[in-house]
């Protein structure tokens, strides 16, 4: 059986180039931020993580963009950062890493519809989805589909999430509809916080169950910050869980891996290779991180 992990290699590249520059004291290495994630996926690998996937933003813009114009863009990002997306995409294909540039749908879209996919293959045991990002709460089915944050360690389940929102993962949508989303552009509805909209779908269901009443003149609105809330599930991204299997680096990681400054990732990569050939069919799985809500697996 296997355990699929999906990674938001855009939240991870952010992690990684600010906690460097942190460290440097603001001295940029050209390429600080693409040497952690390679460092965090190859750690995943060593762990004897068997079945990876990491989704990106090729481009931040978006269908969600049409839709609604205060939606998040590209405008302000760091120009040392953005410089390092693509980069980062060619190294994890040459790690042998699964990679979803998204370029219409967002690296978030990305991770819904590899869980969609994976979660209708009963081979899989787990699907763990690697972000902090609220909005992939939605995508959270009791104890098989489970949100990581790697920042506090937590594994969320389908108990987790209502402990932390209030409202069960099919009702995320409706839940950022009515509070909003800071970060992607939305505000929400006035005058609802997040204990008044747990109240309000926990009375009513849906936003389009709402009495009229309810969201009077801002119901239009609800309406399409749900639809920028609730993520794509059908980006054709594989068709087989086996395509997530990592089996090795390619050759050019090699080279690639000294053109970083960083020769030692190959070296890594080569011994976790062997490592995982050696263990056949029975790969180790990944310690899971405590779990917020429901049970814990040994």
């Amino acid at each position: 059986m296997a355990i699929v992990h999906l990674i938001d290699g855009t939240y991870e590249l952010f992690r990684h180039f600010y906690g460097q520059r942190s460290f440097n004291g603001g001295n940029d290495k050209p390429h600080a931020g693409v040497v952690g994630v390679l460092g965090t996926v190859l750690k995943m690998l060593e762990e004897g993580a068997t079945h990876i996937g990491v989704a990106t933003d090729h481009v931040i813009e978006s269908f969600r963009n049409d839709l609604w114009p205060g939606y998040k863009t590209g405008e302000g990002m760091d120009p040392v950062l953005w410089a390092q997306f693509h980069p980062l995409e060619d190294a994890l294909r040459e790690l042998g890493v699964a990679t979803w540039p998204m370029v219409e749908f967002e690296a978030d879209d990305g991770l819904a519809s590899a869980a969609h996919r994976a979660s209708a293959d009963v081979s899989v045991e787990e699907i763990r989805i690697w972000t902090p990002d609220k909005d992939l709460s939605q995508m959270v089915k009791g104890t098989r589909v489970v949100q990581v944050d790697r920042r506090s360690g937590e594994v969320r389940d389908e108990a987790g999430v209502l402990a932390k929102f209030g409202v069960p993962p099919p009702r995320i949508p409706d839940f950022l509809a009515l509070v909003g989303d800071a970060a992607d552009g939305y505000p929400g509805v006035p005058k609802i916080g997040k204990k008044t909209a747990a109240v309000l779908i926990a009375r009513h269901g849906p936003l389009e169950a709402f009495p009229p009443e309810v969201l009077g003149d801002h119901r239009e609105h609800a309406l399409l910050f749900k639809r920028l809330a609730t993520l794509r599930t059908d980006a054709a991204l594989f068709q087989d869980v086996e395509e997530l299997r990592w089996s090795g680096p390619q050759a050019g990681f090699e080279s690639l891996s000294k053109e970083l400054g960083a020769p030692r990732l190959w070296e890594r990569a080569c011994n976790a290779a062997e490592s995982l050939n050696k263990a056949e069919d029975r790969p180790a799985a990944v310690p899971a991180p405590k779990r917020r809500g429901g049970s814990k697996r040994a």
